[in-house]
């Protein structure tokens, strides 16, 4: 069931949260940049490109925030509170999951099980028919009788076309719910959903 892409896609936004609670902790960090530049410079065009005319210079810096009034770690709080409600939501995602392929494996079950009694149902029906149609024939009954008996077949036969047709819909939803027929491997890498266009 982890080919269902509700359940890949809650994985997902489950890990994305997960990520940003490490981006919230790494704002504790003091930014560090290093620069540096490089060029020419002359009053004179024929000596630019002379060793004495470069220049270049290096450096860093560094900013911290010493006082933000508890922003930091009120937004760790939220990244945390997101991370727990995605962690539910994908648990609740995994839980229908499982209920939708238990409610469709009973279903075709018991569908299997009342298409055999409607076989028989219909057995039935057509030996009725042959003993009204007999009895008709020898007299005995009108044709009302066969009538009556025909009607009893053809909705005996009526009812198992639908059964039939409620099974197959069945095993179709069992296997939608189990993941369809694309594999785990149809899905995006995780940097291929961390890249940026």
């Amino acid at each position: 069931m982890e080919r269902r892409p509700d359940i890949a896609a809650a994985e997902r936004t489950m890990a994305q949260a997960n990520a940003l609670i490490g981006v919230g902790q790494a704002a504790y960090y003091p930014d560090i940049s290093l620069t540096a530049s490089a060029g020419t410079q002359s009053s004179d065009i024929t000596h630019l490109l002379n060793l004495s005319a470069g220049f270049w210079s290096l450096g860093t810096s560094a900013t911290e925030t010493i006082f933000d009034a508890g922003a930091r770690r009120a937004t760790v709080q939220q990244y945390k509170a997101q991370y727990n409600a995605d962690v539910a939501a994908y648990r609740q995602t995994v839980l229908n999951a499982f209920k939708e392929v238990e409610d469709y494996l009973i279903s075709s079950r018991q569908l299997a099980e009342q298409q055999q009694r409607q076989q028989l149902a219909i057995t039935s029906a057509q030996r009725y028919q042959k003993l009204a149609f007999t009895r008709y024939t020898t007299g005995v009954d009108t044709y009302l009788n066969v009538l009556t008996a025909q009607n009893s077949v053809f909705n005996s036969q009526e009812t198992e076309v639908n059964l039939r047709t409620s099974r197959m819909t069945a095993a179709v939803q069992l296997i939608a719910a189990l993941g369809g027929g694309w594999s785990a491997t149809d899905l995006p890498s995780e940097k291929d959903v961390t890249r940026k266009p």
